[in-house]
């Protein structure tokens, strides 16, 4: 992939990163791109989307409500949420105020609940109470864009895409996998790297190791697996026993046991079942 140093406009890291892949070619970019995956893959072999659910419309519902908040607390409130309100015909007759307070905790809750109130309607309306399986006609519902689209597509239908959230956007530059900061371009131009069917997995990966160990502020260099291929390896701790201090989630030091469980297949529901916090 060439790139035109006259054109970078930005912080240090940018430039850091432009230097590095200048002389890259497509090619080499996709080989390089498609190896780290590989990487990833055997790193975090129990990557999942980490949001509960048992249906297209939980996933929709707590997709929706996952935005400026965290998976963890999603979770901690959509099993009351889907035992009051299990499909979209219960949720569109919702009492607003009732919802809210089910809501609350994840933050723009009033938004959200129309957003719920909305899509619900719509479903119903429009689809016979079932979410779509359609992009397009996902993202005509309220709260819905090409990500929560995707989300639902890849883990509710087996429907290949990317997720561009913030830790994906983050990362796809970080990789020299892309200088687009727009989340449709990124989704375009990483998605031409990868095969179709890699799509939704590559993103969980991804997103895996953007909470763990690839932080915004200081990544845990010394401690990343695909260090050797990143162009932007150094940015942050590079000694190995300071960058062990960094990880968060089941990589953290003393969460041995955790990380076990979870290679061992156990499910987000049976760890916190036994204790075990999931949070960072």
């Amino acid at each position: 992939m060439q790139v035109n140093n006259e054109k970078i406009v930005g912080s240090w890291h940018d430039h850091l990163v432009a230097t590095k892949v200048k002389v890259e070619s497509e090619l080499g970019l996709k080989r390089r791109a498609r190896k780290m995956h590989r990487l990833l893959a055997e790193a975090y072999p129990y990557a999942v989307a980490e949001l509960d659910f048992e249906n297209p419309f939980e996933l929709l519902v707590a997709t929706v409500l996952s935005a400026q908040t965290t998976d963890v607390r999603v979770n901690s409130i959509t099993p009351a949420l889907f035992s009051r309100f299990p499909d979209a015909l219960a949720m569109s007759q919702a009492d607003r105020s009732e919802l809210e307070a089910l809501i609350r905790p994840t933050g723009f809750f009033r938004a959200k609940t129309e957003s719920l109130l909305g899509l619900s309607a719509a479903l119903v309306e429009r689809h016979g109470g079932e979410v779509p399986a359609k992009l397009e006609d996902l993202v005509k519902l309220a709260g819905v864009g090409r990500k929560t689209a995707n989300v639902v597509l890849g883990n509710a239908f087996g429907v290949p895409g990317i997720t561009v959230d913030t830790h994906f956007g983050r990362l796809a530059n970080r990789f020299g996998w892309t200088g687009q900061s727009d989340p449709v371009k990124v989704e375009h131009e990483v998605g031409e790297l990868f095969e179709k069917r890699d799509w939704t997995m590559l993103s969980h990966r991804v997103v895996f190791h953007g909470r763990r160990v690839c932080h915004a502020r200081k990544p845990a260099c010394g401690a990343c697996v695909l260090a050797q291929l990143c162009p932007s390896a150094g940015i942050g701790e590079e000694i190995p026993a300071k960058a062990q201090k960094l990880l968060k989630y089941e990589l953290a030091p003393g969460r041995e046991e955790l990380l076990q469980k979870m290679l061992d297949g156990a499910t987000r529901r049976e760890l916190r079942a036994e204790g075990y916090g999931l949070d960072a």
